[in-house]
């Protein structure tokens, strides 16, 4: 009786012991499972950070080799990357950061989790040589072309209104390949873009301002990247990857410059010396001085970004562009410096 008893025990035992590892296995398959097969990420023509990951192979190392696979979507503004968003067809994108404003202001769920660079002269207002405007009080009465709702357009509206002629210039709303067609036919005065559609133009034109003359008088614009909210609570050691990708990036660009610009060109198909132009036209940020008071600031300390958010949505309800301008909370809820936080953590 008593051997009996003790073989029920065993057996018990044993099922008990057979039961848990396959709970510990299901788990494990529920973990791998939990994985997305891939991810979308809306990128920009720009020599930046992302451009240097993706030809520098970064995304395989976090996303990869993990078997996921990266899809690179290009975006001409952040106002296709938004609709993109809205449909849930995207998971990241790259974009300048009024266009964030509008995100948050029309309620799309995102959340904006890293600056790629602080804008300077790879922004401009460029008119042709032979116009008899030598400084942008000059453009009253003129026709001047921008992508609305960009970075560029926020700062043309600034410089118009520094110049006291806000009121007085034509303002049209086309992408850069349009500006480009445009600038070519004659039918526009002067253009504010970024590149490489700055490049083309300024063959032909000359420049009046730039981003860093505007930041210089305080109107800081950049580029960011938004992550989809319902991506980022499902996933949110990936987002953490994805930050730490971006920040090798830049890394390998503190580094190695020459190097950083070889890998940004390849993409874009220009030259080493372009690319490096540009980029040295721009600002980039390392994840400790991403969330530095002067930018994102911390989860329980928003930085001054904050600040150039929430103004630059005023001046974007005073143009029209959003209905509504968004109250502190909601930027510093909007504003996600956790993952950054994190990606730092040992």
């Amino acid at each position: 009786m008593k051997k009996m008893f003790k073989r029920v025990v065993m057996s018990l035992g044993l099922l008990a012991t057979v039961g848990l590892l396959a709970s510990c296995g299901s788990k494990e398959e529920a973990g791998k499972d939990a994985l997305p097969k891939e991810v979308n990420i809306g990128i920009i023509r720009v020599p930046n950070d992302k451009q240097v990951a993706i030809s520098e192979n970064y995304f395989k190392e976090y996303f990869e080799d993990k078997g996921i696979k990266t899809n690179f979507m290009f975006f001409d503004s952040g106002v296709a990357a938004n609709q993109a968003f809205a449909s849930g067809s995207i998971d990241f994108a790259e974009m300048g950061y009024t266009n964030a404003v509008v995100a948050l202001s029309t309620d799309i769920p995102v959340k904006l989790i890293w600056l790629h660079e602080i804008l300077g002269s790879n922004e401009a207002l460029v008119v042709p040589k032979d116009s008899a405007a030598k400084d942008v009080k000059d453009l009253k009465g003129k026709k001047i072309a921008t992508p609305f709702s960009s970075t560029s357009h926020y700062s043309l509206l600034n410089a118009l209104t520094e110049a006291g002629i806000k009121d007085d210039v034509k303002l049209l709303d086309m992408q850069t390949s349009e500006i480009v067609a445009a600038w070519e036919r004659g039918d526009i005065d002067g253009a504010y873009t970024w590149e490489p559609t700055l490049s083309a133009i300024k063959e032909t034109g000359k420049v009046l301002t730039d981003s860093k003359e505007l930041a210089d008088q305080g109107y800081l614009t950049a580029n960011i990247d938004l992550v989809r909210e319902d991506f980022a609570k499902k996933y949110p050691d990936l987002v953490s990857d994805y930050i730490k990708v971006l920040n090798k990036a830049v890394s390998f660009y503190e580094k190695s410059p020459e190097k950083a610009a070889v890998a940004a060109a390849k993409p874009l198909e220009i030259t080493p010396e372009e690319a490096l132009k540009q980029m040295k036209a721009t600002t980039w940020l390392p994840s400790d001085k991403q969330i530095s008071a002067d930018f994102l600031g911390t989860s329980d300390k928003p930085g001054n970004f904050h600040q150039v958010f929430m103004d630059t949505a005023k001046f974007l309800k005073e143009q029209g562009s959003i209905s509504e301008v968004p109250k502190m909370e909601e930027i510093n809820d909007f504003i996600e410096s956790s993952f950054v936080e994190k990606s730092l953590e040992k």
